[in-house]
C-alpha cells in the first residue's frame, strides 16, 4: 500500500521527527527562499539521506567490521560486508520517509515521493533477503569445504540439501518481491482481489501454462528431501559414467568421464529408474578377469596376485579374492576382486594389477598365459598300412644297404610324383584341436 501524509501523521515517531526537525527544515528553507518551496523540500529530503548514509556507512565500517573473532567474528564480518550495501539503503530510506512529513510536502508530489519510497524499500528488502539467504546457506556449506566430499556422504548430503532450498528459496523471495512491487500500485492491486475473488479458473490456466517449471520445481525440493541424487555422486546415466557437478531448481548437470556435460530435467530422476554408485558409500569392488591357460599354478598366481593387490595404494583393505570363475575349451577364467574408496580409484586399482599380472606372467610364468594347441592323428587308411620301410627284405652286416628309391636324389624313381586326390595320399594326417 501506498504511504500518505495522513498515514506518516498518526505515527509517533514520524510526529517526533517532525518536531524535531522543523526548526531545522525552517531555517534551511530560510536560506533557499529563493527557489520554489517543492525544490527546497526535496533539497531537505536529500540532505537527510545523505547523513543517514554516512552514520549508517559509519557504523558498519568502523563497528561492524572490526568485531574480533575467528569463527563468530568472521561471520559477522563477512554478513556485513556482503549487506552493508542493502543495509545502507535502508536506512536512508528510512530516515527519508521518517523525516517526510517535515519536509512541507503536500498534495500529488508527496504522494509520488512516498510510493518511490515505499517501491525502493520493498526492492531493497527483497535484495537484502536474497544476499541473506546466499550468506547463510554459504557459511552453512564452508563447514563441509575442507572434508574429501568423495567419501563424506553426509557432506555431500548436506550440500544437495542446502543448495536446493537455496534456489527454491530465491525463487519465492523474487516472485514475492515482484508481487509486493506490483502491489504498490492500487490498479494492480484491485486486480490482484479480484483474482483472489475468482481464482478458479485463472489458477487452472496458470497452472497449465507453467506445468513443466512447477513440475521440475517441486521435483527439486524432493529431491532435497529424500536424497536419490547428491552433489558429487557417481551415477550410469545411459551406458557412462557421469558425476552431478550441479543441481538447480529445475535441471542437473552431469559430468561424463570425458568432460562432457549432459543436462538432464530434475523430474527425470524421479521417473525414470538409474543407478547411483554412490549412495550410501563411495566404497566399490572391483573386478578384473584374467583369462590363463589351464596348466596355471593357481596357488601361485594367487600368491602373486594378493601381493600386487596388497602393494597398491588405492586399495582399501576390505576384500581380496582369487577364484576360478568360469572355464572354456581352451582356457580358464580367473576373477579377481578388490575394495577401493572410489570408482576412480577401484578403475586405477584394476589398471594397475591387469598390468602388474601380465608382466608377470610372460616373464616368470609363461606356462599360464593361454595358448591354442593342435594334435595330429592318423586317419583309418594311414593306419592300417605299415610305416614307410617295414616291407624292405632284409640286409646282412657288412653288406652296403640297398639304396631306396625316395632316398636316392638322383634315381630317376625319386622325381616328384604327380599330384593325387587328397582320398588316395597314403599318409594323409588328420588335425584336430586338443
Amino acid at each position: 500500500m501506498s504511504i500518505s501524509a495522513a498515514t506518516l501523521t498518526h505515527d509517533p515517531m514520524a510526529r517526533t521527527i517532525q518536531h524535531e526537525l522543523t526548526p531545522v527544515v525552517s531555517s534551511f528553507r530560510s536560506w533557499l527562499s529563493w527557489l520554489p518551496s517543492s525544490v527546497v523540500s526535496l533539497l531537505v529530503l536529500g540532505l537527510i539521506g545523505l547523513v543517514a548514509a554516512l552514520i549508517s556507512r559509519l557504523a558498519t565500517d568502523r563497528i561492524l567490521m572490526r568485531i574480533p573473532g575467528a569463527k563468530r567474528g568472521a561471520f559477522v564480518r563477512s554478513f556485513t560486508r556482503t549487506l552493508r550495501g542493502p543495509v545502507r539503503l535502508t536506512v536512508v530510506i528510512l530516515a527519508m520517509s521518517l523525516a517526510l512529513p517535515a519536509c512541507g510536502l503536500h498534495g500529488d508530489l508527496l504522494d509520488t515521493v512516498a510510493h518511490l519510497l515505499l517501491m525502493s524499500f520493498v526492492g531493497v528488502m527483497g535484495y537484502g533477503s536474497f544476499l541473506t539467504v546466499r550468506v547463510i546457506s554459504d557459511a552453512y556449506l564452508t563447514r563441509f569445504s575442507e572434508t574429501d566430499q568423495d567419501d563424506d556422504i553426509l557432506a555431500r548430503k548436506h550440500a544437495t540439501q542446502v543448495r536446493l532450498l537455496r534456489r527454491v528459496a530465491e525463487i519465492m523471495i523474487c516472485v514475492l518481491t515482484a508481487g509486493a512491487e506490483l502491489m504498490t500500485f492500487e490498479p494492480v492491486r484491485e486486480y490482484g482481489l479480484s483474482l483472489f475473488a475468482s481464482a478458479g479458473a485463472a489458477s487452472l490456466i496458470v497452472g497449465l501454462a507453467a506445468r513443466p517449471i512447477l513440475v521440475n520445481l517441486f521435483a527439486g525440493v524432493q529431491i532435497a528431501m529424500t536424497q536419490p541424487i547428491r552433489m558429487g555422486d557417481l551415477i550410469a546415466f545411459q551406458g557412462d559414467w557421469t558425476w552431478v557437478e550441479e543441481i538447480t531448481s529445475t535441471y542437473v548437470v552431469l559430468r561424463s568421464w570425458d568432460w562432457r556435460r549432459r543436462i538432464v530435467p530434475i523430474a527425470y530422476f524421479l521417473d525414470t529408474p538409474f543407478e547411483n554408485w554412490t549412495y550410501n558409500s563411495a566404497e566399490l569392488i572391483g573386478a578384473v578377469y584374467l583369462y590363463v591357460d589351464y596348466r596355471a599354478p593357481m596357488e601361485k598366481l594367487r600368491s602373486k596376485l594378493e601381493e600386487i593387490v596388497r602393494s597398491c595404494p588405492q586399495w582399501t583393505g576390505k576384500d581380496f579374492s582369487a577364484q576360478v570363475a568360469d572355464c572354456t575349451d581352451h582356457i580358464m577364467i580367473i576373477r579377481v576382486t578388490a575394495s577401493a574408496r572410489t570408482a576412480i580409484r577401484s578403475w586405477d586399482l584394476r589398471c594397475e594389477i591387469r598390468e602388474k599380472i601380465i608382466r608377470w606372467m610372460c616373464e616368470e610364468c609363461p606356462e599360464a598365459l593361454p595358448r591354442t594347441r593342435f594334435a595330429m592323428t592318423p586317419t583309418e587308411q594311414s593306419a592300417a598300412q605299415p610305416p614307410l620301410g617295414m616291407t624292405d627284405p632284409p640286409f646282412k652286416p657288412g653288406q652296403p644297404a640297398p639304396e631306396h628309391p625316395l632316398t636316392d636324389p638322383f634315381s630317376p624313381q625319386a622325381a616328384p610324383a604327380m599330384p593325387q586326390p587328397a582320398t588316395a595320399m597314403p599318409h594323409q594326417k588328420a588335425f584336430r584341436p586338443l
